[in-house]
């Protein structure tokens, strides 16, 4: 059964396979550092302004979630 099997299919499924699937992997990757506290420490760091009586860091961090799901 494993004599049959070739290399394409034991590759790890963590690393991707195509173009698209690097720019995806390094897109999620990019935008989780957005919500890590360096990030949101030094830029995101802010209460003035509000968005709709939202803290600015509220609504940034929303749209980072958002956007990572």
């Amino acid at each position: 059964m494993f004599a049959l099997m070739n290399e394409s299919r034991r590759r790890s499924h963590f690393i991707p396979r195509t173009r698209d699937g690097w720019i995806v992997s390094g897109a999620f990757v990019l935008l989780f550092l957005l919500a890590m506290p360096p990030v949101t420490h030094v830029f995101l760091n802010r209460t003035e302004p509000t968005l709709v009586g939202i803290p600015f860091l509220f609504v940034a961090l929303l749209a980072v979630y958002v956007a990572l799901i």
